[in-house]
């Protein structure tokens, strides 16, 4: 039903209120699981209980309880207070059950310990309008509530909040005028990263049909590793990693246990390996039930061929996290070292040098990731090196070979760049991680946006490339066509978006025959306790 005002549509829990905006009926805060607290704490996502009557809809549901942040860097955690925190938000131009619209459910990123749907720079009217389909944006469970490998729970609990979500969306949403056959899957970042973990789940058959997945984490933890990584956070709080001692803390008050663990990370490098060098504790766990093989080795072997896929990244994905670290600008030569020697690629008998990160996988040194990537780049400064051997293996190098994997198991994948740089502090932040978000909700005065575009706002070129990632991800969720062909590893089609945007070869062809070689899969543990 629907008036000038106000729109109720009857969900299988519940009716529900949302409210007329610019020319959108928009829903908030609808729970599609109960609270994941009391006895509910660390388990998997319950079915929401019913409710009488019709429930107004008109406000974001609480976020998550997440860290303050990174490297300066806030989470925009705004919202009301509660424990309601597994809720998604509907966009729709109509809720009329024969619409049959095409859905996009969008994951947000936050290296796996932020985020919130409810965030300004989510925003999805423009999505939705511009594309005259459905949106939907959802929350999940983040840090030790969602990730956190201990005892008593399931593993991955922040991915079985996402498939949750999308089981409410293939149940309900026909009745916002959806249609649950054609829904597309998209994420940034973290998001990216879950998208790619979704592609491998074996519970996920039949709910969406479409992937979009921007700026793809590389670190996913093996079952050791990422026990090892609860032991240390429980410890934090003298605790055990069990479900039991950690239910003992207040969920809002867990995240300072998580927060305390990361200036202590780079202590666990003989353990951890690269790990201890990231921003994040967290990352979805190959556990063997769950999650039972990382993405890459998944889509390779078929776990996704029926699903089809965008995946792609930025020019310059860690500019930003040097940028908010205070340091571009100031690498040094020994800076570089370190960091070629952590991240850069290692040799393994019978393949070409530069086969994977300084993580423990392959047979090679640190000493060989270096010697190749000096090697490659023989005219690269200090700065270029640091920046471009955490772009490749944290984000460039992870993306394109999901999109390589994904033609190995018998499907199609779509691969992009985004090559147009951050308009703010004159261009220094080129097109660094994250920029792919305002400019494709148009969100360039809200959350990132407002770093990236500061001092500058939107322009006309802004607003034009803008709109041309929102026509081309609205027309893959609409026909599976985003218009340009599909990636092959003979031609290497890649659409660049810039100013001029064009289909070229893939831009990065050096990094990609470093990393040819990798396998990309579960991080070790490396050390044992002594």
């Amino acid at each position: 039903m629907t008036s000038a005002g106000a729109s109720v549509v009857r969900t299988h829990a519940g009716a529900v209120r949302g409210r007329r905006e610019d020319g959108l009926a928009v829903f908030r805060g609808i729970p599609f699981a109960e609270p994941p607290v009391g006895d509910a704490r660390f388990a998997a996502p319950r079915p929401v209980t019913a409710w009488d009557g019709t429930r107004d809809a008109f406000a974001f549901g609480p976020p998550p309880p997440q860290e303050s942040g990174f490297q300066g860097r806030t989470g925009v955690i705004d919202g009301p207070m509660g424990d309601d925190w597994l809720t998604v938000n509907v966009w729709t131009p109509d809720p009329d059950p024969a619409a049959r619209r095409p859905v996009m459910v969008w994951i947000y990123g936050g290296a796996y310990k932020l985020g919130h749907s409810g965030s300004p720079g989510y925003d999805a009217r423009r999505i939705a309008r511009d594309g005259d389909l459905i949106v939907v944006t959802l929350n999940y469970r983040l840090g030790v509530e969602g990730f956190a490998r201990i005892d008593g729970a399931p593993a991955n609990r922040g991915l079985l909040d996402q498939v949750a979500a999308l089981e409410w969306v293939r149940e309900n949403i026909a009745a916002f005028g959806g249609d649950p056959g054609r829904v597309t899957v998209f994420g940034e970042s973290a998001g990216a990263g879950s998208v790619a973990s979704l592609l491998a789940m074996p519970g996920t058959a039949g709910l969406f049909g479409r992937a979009i997945a921007q700026s793809v984490p590389g670190p996913f933890f093996s079952d050791d590793l990422a026990r090892d990584i609860a032991a240390a956070i429980a410890a934090e709080a003298g605790l055990r990693p069990t479900a039991a001692d950690l239910s003992s803390v207040d969920p809002r008050r867990l995240t300072a246990v998580g927060e305390a663990l990361g200036p202590k990370m780079r202590e666990l490098e003989d353990r951890w390996g690269m790990v201890a060098h990231t921003l994040t504790a967290f990352s979805p766990v190959v556990d063997g039930e769950v999650l039972p093989t990382a993405p890459w080795q998944a889509l390779a072997a078929g776990s996704a061929r029926d699903v089809e896929l965008i995946v792609g990244h930025t020019r310059n994905e860690y500019r930003l996290f040097a940028a908010l670290g205070g340091r571009l600008g100031t690498i040094t030569d020994e800076q570089a070292t370190a960091a070629l020697r952590t991240f850069g690629p290692r040799p393994r008998p019978g393949s070409e040098p530069g086969v994977g990160p300084g993580s423990g996988s392959g047979s090679g040194s640190g000493a060989d990731g270096e010697r190749a990537y000096r090697a490659a780049f023989p005219d690269a400064s200090p700065e270029e090196l640091y920046e471009w051997v955490h772009s490749d293996a944290m984000f460039r190098m992870p993306s394109l070979r999901l999109a390589e994997a994904q033609i190995a198991g018998g499907g199609r994948a779509h691969v992009y760049e985004l090559a147009w740089p951050a308009p703010a502090y004159g261009g220094a932040l080129g097109a660094c991680h994250g920029l792919d978000v305002p400019l494709l909700f148009g969100t360039f005065a809200a959350d990132l946006g407002l770093m990236l575009f500061a001092g500058v706002g939107s322009s006309p070129e802004a607003e034009a490339l803008s709109s041309r990632f929102r026509a081309a991800w609205t027309a893959f969720a609409t026909t599976g066509d985003p218009g340009w062909p599909a990636y092959d590893t003979e031609r290497r089609p890649t659409q660049v978006f810039d100013t001029d945007s064009a289909v070229t070869p893939y831009p990065h062809e050096t990094s990609r025959r470093l990393w040819e070689h990798h396998d990309f899969g579960a991080l070790p543990l490396i050390g044992q306790s002594a």
